[in-house]
């Protein structure tokens, strides 16, 4: 299987982000903008509190953007 899926692919930004980036990174990897992203972990913070926790793991081990643009 040669061919990468949007996952395998998928980094921090480091020019759309608040915290750590991880929603920039998700918007610009998929259809959704990043405040779409934002509003649900927002959401899913208030109400479930799994907002957070999501979060904090993509933080953790989505790769940070590269800087050469590579």
């Amino acid at each position: 299987m040669t061919e990468k899926n949007w996952l395998q692919e998928l980094t921090k930004s480091s020019s759309d982000k608040w915290i750590g980036g991880v929603c920039g990174g998700l918007g610009a990897h998929t259809p959704i903008p990043s405040w779409a992203w934002r509003l649900l972990f927002a959401v899913l913070f208030i109400f479930y509190f799994t907002g957070l926790f999501i979060y904090i793991l993509l933080w953790i081990f989505v790769p940070a953007e590269s800087k050469t643009g590579d």
